[in-house]
């Protein structure tokens, strides 16, 4: 499935970078669907069942997607034609957060997904970062937020290595995803990214 390699990292051939991140369009849905279920085909193997069953609903996960599909907070990067990783940014509130921290603007940050043959470079943390850059340029962000999947516990510690604080739980109400991070966004970096370049042509390749 992938182009010859360039180079060897820890998961094998990898890209030369940078990948070239573009906003995803609806036509997009399949492919959103795929990278999670491909990484939660990946996650039964590390003690969690994170994106094992899709919550609440398989119909209510892809309504999710697809609504910010069409609302242009869904990213994916593009090895040439190869999808490396996606990622969505919302600068609206999250209703699962509690009021006295949503009165801080803030970008909440859903489907983190890095392919495994992209795994080991920074991509993920990069991406975040990005995320909460751009969310305080735009939006005066002050906060870059994740809600983890609950029984994941080395997500829990990734996030924190990432220099994220833990914010509590949701409540107890089913959703998967419940356990509360966030850290101060960072001013733009005058150089930019370096594992990847943004792209504003929505759609395919870069």
């Amino acid at each position: 499935m992938y182009r010859p390699a360039r180079r060897i990292g820890e998961y094998g051939v990898m890209p030369d970078w940078p990948i070239a991140l573009r906003r995803a369009t609806v036509d997009d849905l399949g492919l959103i669907v795929l990278l999670i279920e491909e990484a939660a085909e990946w996650l039964r193997d590390k003690g969690t069942d994170q994106w094992a069953r899709p919550w609440p609903s398989q119909a209510g996960r892809d309504s999710r997607i697809m609504s910010s599909l069409g609302q242009g907070k869904t990213w994916i990067g593009w090895d040439d034609a190869v999808p490396a990783a996606t990622i969505t940014a919302d600068p609206c509130e999250d209703p699962y957060w509690p009021d006295d921290l949503r009165r801080e603007p803030a970008v909440y940050v859903h489907r983190l997904v890095v392919r495994r043959p992209y795994k080991g470079e920074g991509l993920g943390a990069e991406l975040i970062d990005w995320a909460g850059w751009t969310a305080q340029r735009d939006h005066g962000a002050q906060w870059i937020r994740v809600s983890a999947w609950t029984t994941n516990g080395r997500l829990h510690e990734y996030y924190q290595d990432q220099g994220f604080l833990p914010c509590g739980f949701h409540a107890d109400d089913g959703y998967p995803s419940g356990a509360r991070f966030q850290k101060p966004t960072a001013p733009m970096p005058t150089s930019g990214p370096g594992l990847f370049r943004v792209s504003w042509t929505p759609g395919l390749r870069g």
